[in-house]
Order: structure tokens, then C-alpha cells, then sequence
């Protein structure tokens, strides 16, 4: 399965989503990886420790082989890193994603990010795509490259007005690049269940019909703590609350029956 977390907007928890998620599902015995297409690396600096821009043999190192015409191109499982964390790996960010990006559109590299998914799904079970927070030529990549996408919300009018905006875009790129991207839902994230704007903000969007999941995520200083320790929640916090959603919304996911968290 491949899996992009995708939105537009910044600082609605894209790589706290993915990370934690990937996780989870390499504790639960899955070979799992992450490939981290924002050039910021927050990703990679949470998952591997060490910042984008000191490593090598990096996304941008396996896509960069597809516009150089060389005869000795490296196969993409040789740009993964183990992390940590047994079952779980990264194709690590690089600033270079920014200069790169140009050469490769120019060339119509679009469809490259999914020929490597495809040959790394032999070695791993699940795939998560971590993309920076614009629609950009990665995120399409990813976009044509995942068969499902999660959308994070983070509750306030700003996120649901961009909700629409990104719904439309994956519905064009579903015709005609992506007709299996499957949209799995939509997820509160930095939900405040005590504040009365969130609740009413979900609870609108689901009268409108958007695929709010039953399952929500709570503001919590734990994240922060784990992103410095540099461990995904269910190493750092494994009975925290905000664990415990994360292993439902995995659940949930996994096709798995949830109770529904009340508004």
C-alpha cells in the first residue's frame, strides 16, 4: 500500500501524521517505508535523527538518475536508510528537491516517483509519502504515485476553506492521471475537544458530507517532546493518549472497527 499525507497548508501536522503512523504500522511487524519529499526533512530529522542537508544517497539522488541518461543507474532500495526503529525506513529529503525540481518537470518526469514505489513495494509493505505543503511537482508525484491519500485538518476556517481547493485538485488529478487514488478521509488534527470552534467545524464538514474520520487528534506538548527526542510516539509515549489515537486512526485505516469519538 502506498500512502501520501498531503495538504496545502502549512503547519497542519503532515509529518507528525506520517511519521507516527509508519510507526505504528512497522510495530505492528510491517516493513514499512517513509519517503520524505518535503525539502525541509522534517521527516527525515524525526525519523533518522540527522538533517536533511548531511546526508546522502536521497530522493533527490534517485530521481536526479532519471534526467542524467546514465547506464548505471542504482536500483531505489539503494537510497533507503534504516532508522532506529525495527521494520521502519526512510528515502531521506534533500535540499537539492528545490533545485532539481525544474529539470525534472522539463523533462515530464512526473510518472518516475511511481515506477520506484512500485519496484520498492516487492521489498515493503506499506509506503508513506511525506510532501511539503504546496502542490507542487512532487506532491503530484505522489499524488499519481500513492493509492491513498490522508488529509489533515487542523480546525480552523483557514484549513476548511483549503479543504475544497485540495478535494478538487485530487478529483482533476484522479482523471487524469490517478484514477485508483482513493481519498481515505479527512483527519482533525490539534483537536481541542474542550473548545467549542473545532467541535462546531467538524461537525459542520460532516453535515456537509466531507469524509470526516470518526477519529481525532489531540493538541498535546507529547508530540513536541517526541519530535525532539527524535521517537516516534509509540516508542516515546507508548500508553500516552495521543498514542492511543494514533493506533486507532491506524486501525481505522487498516479497515478495523473504531468506536467514534464524540463531539
Amino acid at each position: 500500500m502506498r500512502r501520501v499525507v498531503f495538504n496545502q497548508k502549512g503547519g497542519v501536522g503532515k509529518s507528525s501524521i506520517t511519521c507516527n503512523l509508519a510507526a505504528i504500522t512497522a510495530a505492528e511487524g510491517k516493513r514499512t517505508l517513509v519517503v520524505d519529499l518535503d525539502p525541509q526533512g522534517n521527516s527525515t530529522q524525526y525519523l533518522l535523527g540527522k538533517r536533511a542537508e548531511e546526508l546522502k544517497d536521497t530522493v533527490a539522488d534517485l530521481l536526479e538518475q532519471t534526467v542524467s541518461f546514465s547506464v548505471f543507474n542504482r536500483r531505489p532500495d539503494e537510497f533507503v536508510h534504516a532508522t532506529p526503529f525495527p521494520n521502519l525506513f526512510v528515502m531521506p529529503s534533500s535540499p537539492e528537491l528545490d533545485f532539481l525540481e525544474r529539470k525534472l518537470e522539463a523533462k515530464h518526469k512526473i510518472y518516475k516517483l511511481r515506477e520506484a514505489l512500485k519496484k520498492l513495494g516487492e521489498n515493503f509493505d506499506e509506503i508513506y509519502i511525506d510532501t511539503a505543503p504546496a502542490l507542487d511537482f512532487y506532491t503530484r508525484s505522489a499524488l499519481i504515485a500513492a493509492q491513498r491519500c490522508l488529509i489533515p485538518f487542523d480546525c480552523d476556517d483557514f484549513s476548511r476553506q483549503a479543504l475544497y481547493s485540495i478535494l478538487g485538485e485530487i478529483q482533476d488529478l484522479q482523471e487524469d492521471h490517478n484514477p485508483d487514488l482513493v481519498v481515505e478521509g479527512i483527519v482533525a488534527n490539534q483537536f481541542q475537544a474542550r473548545a467549542s470552534l473545532p467541535k462546531q467545524l467538524v461537525q459542520e464538514l460532516v453535515e456537509e458530507g466531507l469524509p470526516i474520520l470518526s477519529v481525532r487528534l489531540s493538541s498535546s506538548v507529547k508530540m513536541r517532546e517526541s519530535h525532539q527526542a527524535r521517537q516516534p510516539l509509540v516508542h516515546f509515549a507508548p500508553k500516552h493518549n495521543l498514542t492511543r489515537q494514533y493506533m486507532n486512526l491506524y486501525r481505522l485505516l487498516n479497515g478495523e472497527k473504531v468506536e467514534a469519538e464524540p463531539l
